[in-house]
């Protein structure tokens, strides 16, 4: 397994390095997934000495990618993948606009070969592979041999190719540097072994000790610390840009207009609005393509870095409490991935949302005091008042109800914590039951409510 989890005995932890990956709206799982699945294959192809000797490249997509792909930007992306471009670098700008000169009958060039519409194809009801999103990559040979492959999009920008584990990316990011590494990191995939972890120290000690093993410690630092810089960047770009969306809907952008009341009212700082105008923020960057950070998803990028915004903002972004917020929300996040799903086409946005909420409140949680028990109950709180939330999106962008629901969640994290700090940590209903009725929950939706725009809202909205 390459750079993104730690395995050890019974335990996974996916490091905050890959939960928190640095790419580009407006899909975790269509967009980032993709190009990076495209981006493998270019590199697969060049690493056996092949790349120069392809004469035509070639897409399927299928199930939920084939759905709402246009809408996604998948095949802007899978372009930008085999061009050799990742969602952690490239200039977003540079992304945007394939499909378009494609649905024009234009030809795009990808190196020396020529990409046409026809090249791309869309089997929006197949799953040859038992999971809805799927891609398979061609490359023609000038001998006549033909190269393929086949990735899953399994959530949060992780990509997996048949036959081997979700990776984050096809190489690692974040070598270790010097400073001190541990040789393995704590064994935890159930909150119930976090809780015994956590005995004498916090939570976010215990992620801490596995970023470690992981990357090193100064790697970890500066990875921690650059997910932060790119979120504050992308909530305070939403703050100050006005406009329309892209796509069919023309949803305008009200985070800016929304924070220019809060400033001209003097409570921009600490009004209760505040924390669900960062949310929009966010996701209106989103929405637009531009540079964010899945948290743990792309459609669920505004809750956590909004809470986070908002909880340290009046602390002077204190570099301490940030990583502390990280570290145990990313705890929170590895659990739900183990154990159910962070991604809304295997589960619906409870798996989206709901997750984001589920570590935003955890992390709201540790900051303000909580003890291990406490932030479990926050946690619980969060995942459990989402159950059942369905991911079905107007016209197949992540905007409408995707851009609203960031903020709602966002302030129901902050509720969900407030909730929790009032009590001692004791309640019924345990983390680790609610993640695995998430589970179950996900199993039952039927496939129309998960990010396929097959049903819901996306059906019984009138698109003029």
């Amino acid at each position: 397994m390459t750079g993104t989890a730690v395995e050890v005995e019974r335990g996974v932890y996916t490091s905050a390095l890959d939960l928190f990956s640095i790419g580009i709206g407006p899909s975790s799982s269509h967009t980032v997934g993709p190009m990076r699945a495209a981006a493998d294959f270019r590199d697969r192809l060049a690493d056996g000495g092949l790349l120069a000797a392809v004469v035509r490249f070639g897409c399927r997509l299928d199930g939920s990618l084939a759905a709402t792909g246009v809408g996604h930007g998948t095949p802007d992306a899978v372009i930008a993948g085999l061009r050799g471009h990742r969602p952690e670098t490239v200039d977003p700008a540079v992304v945007h606009g394939a499909w378009a000169v494609l649905e024009a009958g234009r030809v795009l060039d990808i190196g020396d070969v020529r990409f046409t519409r026809d090249d791309l194809t869309f089997a929006p009801r197949e799953r040859p592979h038992g999971h809805p999103n799927s891609l398979t990559l061609r490359a023609e040979l000038a001998s006549g041999d033909v190269v393929e492959e086949t990735y899953l999009s399994v959530g949060g920008g992780f990509i997996r190719r048949l036959g081997e584990p979700a990776v984050a990316d096809a190489a690692d990011p974040h070598p270790q540097e010097p400073g001190p590494v541990t040789p393995s990191a704590p064994a935890f995939r159930s909150m119930r072994e976090l809780l015994d972890l956590s005995r004498g120290r916090s939570i976010a000690d215990v992620a801490w000790e596995a970023e470690v093993a992981a990357h090193g410690d100064v790697a970890a630092h500066r990875g921690l610390d650059a997910i932060w810089t790119a979120m504050r960047a992308c909530i305070e770009r939403g703050l100050h840009s006005d406009g329309v969306l892209p796509g069919g809907l023309r949803v305008p952008r009200r985070a800016a207009a929304a924070w220019r009341r809060l400033a001209e009212r003097g409570e921009s700082t600490d009004a209760a609005e505040a924390v669900s105008i960062y949310a929009l923020a966010v996701n209106e960057e989103n929405a637009a393509g531009g540079r964010v950070v899945t948290a743990p998803t792309n459609g669920a990028a505004g809750v956590l870095p909004a809470v986070l915004y908002q909880s340290v903002a009046t602390a002077g972004f204190d570099p301490q409490l940030i990583r502390q917020f990280l570290l145990t929300a990313t705890a929170i996040g590895s659990i739900i991935k183990a154990n159910a799903s962070i991604s809304g086409a295997e589960a619906g946005c409870q798996a989206e949302v709901g997750s984001a909420c589920a570590m935003a409140a955890a992390g709201l949680t540790a900051v303000r005091g909580g003890t291990p028990a406490q932030i479990e109950n926050a946690a619980e709180i969060a995942i459990e008042h989402h159950l059942g939330l369905t991911c079905d999106p107007v016209s197949g962008l992540v905007q409408i109800p995707c851009i609203e629901r960031n903020a709602v969640a966002a302030s129901t994290a902050m509720t969900a914590s407030r909730l929790a700090l009032l009590g001692d940590g004791s309640h019924i209903v345990d983390l680790d039951t609610a993640i695995e009725t998430m589970r179950q929950t996900g199993a039952d939706m039927s496939s129309r409510y998960k990010e396929t725009s097959a049903a819901g809202l996306a059906v019984n909205v009138v698109e003029c």
